[in-house]
C-alpha cells in the first residue's frame, strides 16, 4: 500500500516510516517541520533501502492536502502530525485546539474527499484522565486533565461519531503511553527543535552536557520514590504496533478500533534516570521542580486486548530503551559537531 505519514518527519513517524518500508509499503510523509528535519529522510533510507516520499505542508492547510492525495495514491492514513507536550498545552491551549482538532477534521475532510477511508489515529493515554483504577485498560472512562488530553478526546469522539455515520471507514485509535528511546542504528531518534518537552531526550541532552540539569517535576507523589510513574515503551515496538493495527484493520468487519500500546509496567521518573545511568556509565544530574499542571501520578498501560487482537506485544526493556536513546544523542553530538 501507499501510506500517507502525517508528520512523518517527527519521532515516532520516522520510525513508523522504516517499518513501513522494510514491510514493502510505499510512504508520503507530510510535515511543516516544526518539530521536525527534512532531511530524516536520509536516514530512513540508509536504514530501510528506500526513501519516503517528503511533502511539506501543514494539516490545517486543506488545499495541501488535496494536492497529497491527488499526486499520490493513498491508500490509507497515519495522523501523527499535531502538538503533544501537556505542560505546554496548559500554556498554549488555543495553539493546541487549532493543530490537533482543526488540523484532525481538515484531514478527514480530505480523507473523504479522496475516498480513502483507512486511518491509524495517534491518540494517547491522557485521554483516561486521572486513573480511576490500574492498569488502564481500554474500558477505562475517559476524561483529560489538560488541554493536550482534551484534544486527543475530542478526536477520538469525532471518530467515533464519523465511523458511526459511515460503516466504509476502518480507523483505529491507539492510545500510546510514552515513547522513548531510538533505533538502534542510532540513525533516527528523538531529536526536538528547542528545548525538550519530553523525559528521555532531556535526559540525553543533559548527559551529553547540551543541557546543565534535569528538572524533575514533583518528587511528592504517592508513588514508591514520589516522583511520576510511566509506563515506557521503545518507540520501534510502537512504531510495530501501526502496522499490525494497519493490517488489522485492512481485515477487520468494524468501522472503529481501539488499542492501548504499552508495555503494561510502571517505572518512575528516578527509575528512568537511574536505569540510564546504569546502563551507559553517563551521570544525570538533577533538581526536583514543582509539579506541573496537568499531570497524574501514575499512569500505566492494561495492554491485553492488542496482544490478543494483534497479535503486538512490546519487546524491548527499559534499559534498551535508555542504551538507544544514548546511541542516537551521541551520534547527533558528532553531526552537529
Amino acid at each position: 500500500m501507499n501510506i500517507l505519514l502525517t508528520g512523518g518527519a517527527g519521532y515516532i513517524g520516522s520510525h513508523a516510516a522504516v517499518a513501513l518500508i522494510e514491510a514493502g509499503h510505499g510512504v508520503v510523509c507530510f510535515d511543516n517541520f516544526a518539530n521536525s528535519k527534512p532531511d530524516v529522510a536520509v536516514q530512513v533510507e540508509q536504514i530501510a533501502g528506500a526513501a519516503p516520499v517528503m511533502v511539506e505542508g501543514d494539516i490545517r492547510d486543506r488545499a495541501a492536502l488535496d494536492r497529497v492525495f491527488a499526486d499520490h495514491a493513498i491508500d490509507a492514513v497515519i495522523h501523527f502530525a499535531g502538538l503533544k507536550a501537556v505542560g505546554e498545552s496548559v500554556a498554549l491551549p488555543l495553539d493546541y485546539y487549532e493543530s490537533n482538532v482543526w488540523g484532525t477534521a481538515c484531514l478527514l475532510q480530505a480523507m473523504k474527499q479522496a475516498g480513502v477511508r483507512k486511518l491509524v489515529f495517534s491518540s494517547s493515554a491522557t485521554v483516561y484522565g486521572a486513573p480511576q483504577y490500574l492498569p488502564l485498560d481500554e474500558a477505562h472512562p475517559r476524561s483529560a486533565t489538560n488541554p493536550y488530553g482534551r484534544t486527543k478526546l475530542i478526536v477520538e469522539h469525532m471518530l467515533e461519531d464519523l465511523a458511526a455515520s459511515d460503516p466504509d471507514w476502518r480507523i483505529a485509535i491507539l492510545r500510546y503511553f510514552n515513547p522513548v528511546g531510538a533505533h538502534a542504528s542510532g540513525l533516527i531518534g528523538e531529536d526536538p527543535n528547542g528545548l525538550p518537552n519530553n523525559l528521555m531526550p532531556f535526559v540525553t541532552r543533559v548527559a551529553s552536557g547540551r543541557l546543565p540539569q534535569l528538572s524533575v517535576f514533583g518528587d511528592d507523589y504517592e508513588t514508591a520514590d514520589g516522583t511520576g510513574v510511566r509506563d515506557y515503551i521503545h518507540v520501534v515496538d510502537l512504531a510495530q504496533g501501526h502496522l499490525a493495527a494497519l493490517d488489522r484493520i485492512g481485515a477487520d468487519e468494524r468501522a472503529l478500533s481501539v488499542w492501548n500500546l504499552g508495555t503494561g509496567n510502571g517505572h518512575s521518573v528516578l527509575d528512568l534516570v537511574r536505569t540510564f545511568e546504569a546502563v551507559n556509565g553517563v551521570a544525570v544530574p538533577y533538581k526536583i521542580a514543582p509539579r506541573r499542571p496537568g499531570d497524574v501520578a501514575s499512569c500505566y498501560a492494561g495492554p491485553e486486548l492488542a496482544r490478543a487482537e494483534l497479535g503486538w506485544e512490546a519487546q524491548r526493556d527499559l534499559a534498551e530503551m535508555c542504551s538507544s536513546a544514548w546511541a542516537f544523542e551521541k551520534l547527533v553530538a558528532i553531526r552537529n559537531g
